[in-house]
């Protein structure tokens, strides 16, 4: 199908009712069948397991990839086909000096994160600013200002949650879910060992806290911090040369807790579903600077927002399932969009290539900007508070010193 027909099935879907665009995508470990995937960790150690009726057969089930998750990975394949002039897209960044910049498609909650609103622009703060102000007053019923400078709070959601004239701050729900999960797992084992190529004992030496911080240990105990009582402190709770990673570990499958290590899964599968909610998209309304707006100028954005929102799988998909350290997938065959109705018969597919896609979105804007919705491009760069630049190094200063004491 052309990519004008395409965006014409998105027309049609959000102006008559559509339920959703989703796709469903099926993928296996790179190293084939039986190879063990990671999944990501939580608090205590834990895997996020659960159980779900799949085909009406209950299946136990691990999370691989979570909605937050998959929406980070998406806005970085939108930021780094806008930085590889791909596509163009709205990109607002805060500048911190030798520290680096972070961009809206960076920041954790978006544009309405904290290192948003503590920047400024010259002298002024950037919730007083043109740009700051618009976004400050944005809505579902007044998403404009979001389409125009942050057109991934209306795909991913965000919260303006430091929002001082209300209660709380304006809130858009995530119109665009994906997530990753392992289909009929297996729990496996990991080993844990370390030889040491020096042969270090952990019998008769005993390591202390070096006073000298450029020497984090030391084996002389006049050379070693000392408690109130002027005793030398050692290292770690023991002070085994294992507490400076020397010496054999011996070969164990616990843990220092006495704990099985999680050692990854089998699975029969693992599987992504996608899903962007028409009905959430029809919420959008796009008023001009007077407060009027017409159907076509609402169906047009909301049908930008789609078409972002579908680049941005489509580029993701093209950089590949390399989520964690052992945690690489291989789609079973490129995705197929479908175009859900008000029902659920109603289905109509399409294919969409990542240059495609790319095309998609540019026709996209250019419908969007024929019924006069902004769509702004153009480098736009604040700069950080500087109490919040200093606020920065001094973390920075402190997690060093850390990293040196072990």
């Amino acid at each position: 199908m052309a990519t004008e027909q395409v965006l014409q099935q998105i027309q049609s879907a959000l102006s008559n009712g559509g339920t959703a665009l989703r796709a469903n995508l099926k993928l296996t470990p790179a190293g084939g069948d039986g190879d063990k995937v990671f999944p990501p960790t939580y608090e205590g150690g834990q895997y996020a397991t659960e159980q779900r009726l799949i085909n009406g057969e209950r299946v136990e089930t691990v999370l691989l990839d979570s909605v937050q998750s998959q929406a980070n990975r998406i806005e970085q394949a939108l930021l780094s086909a806008h930085r590889q002039g791909r596509i163009q897209i709205p990109v607002l960044e805060v500048d911190f000096g030798v520290y680096g910049r972070v961009t809206s498609l960076d920041a954790p909650h978006r544009i309405f994160d904290s290192i948003f609103w503590d920047c400024q622009e010259g002298e002024t703060a950037f919730r007083t600013t043109g740009i700051g102000s618009a976004i400050g007053q944005a809505s579902l019923a007044n998403a404009t200002a979001l389409l125009t400078y942050a057109p991934n709070v209306l795909a991913f959601g965000g919260w303006d949650s430091q929002m001082k004239r209300h209660a709380s701050g304006t809130k858009i729900a995530r119109a665009l879910a994906s997530e990753i999960i392992g289909v009929g797992i297996t729990p496996g084992v990991r080993p844990a060992s370390r030889i040491d190529p020096l042969g270090i004992s952990s019998k008769g030496v005993t390591v202390y806290k070096a006073a000298d911080p450029e020497k984090v240990w030391t084996l002389n105990e006049g050379d070693a911090e000392v408690d109130s009582k002027g005793n030398p402190q050692s290292f770690g709770k023991k002070g085994n040369p294992s507490e400076i990673v020397h010496s054999n570990i011996m070969p164990s499958l616990k843990n220092e807790r006495g704990e099985h290590h999680h050692g990854g899964v089998t699975l029969r599968e693992a599987r992504q579903t996608v899903v962007l909610s028409l009905p959430q998209l029809r919420r959008l309304s796009f008023p001009d600077d007077s407060g009027a707006t017409t159907s076509p100028r609402d169906v047009a954005g909301r049908t930008l927002v789609a078409a972002y929102a579908l680049c941005g799988m489509a580029l993701q998909a093209e950089l590949g399932y390399d989520l964690r350290s052992r945690c690489l997938l291989v789609p079973e065959a490129d995705p197929e969009f479908e175009v859900l109705g008000r029902t659920k018969s109603d289905v109509s597919c399409f294919s969409l290539s990542p240059d495609e896609a790319c095309e998609l979105l540019r026709l996209a804007v250019d419908n969007a900007t024929s019924t006069g919705l902004p769509w702004h491009t153009a480098e736009t760069i604040y700069t950080a508070r500087p109490d919040l630049i200093e606020m920065v190094r001094r973390s920075r200063k402190i997690q060093t010193v850390e990293s040196e004491e072990g």
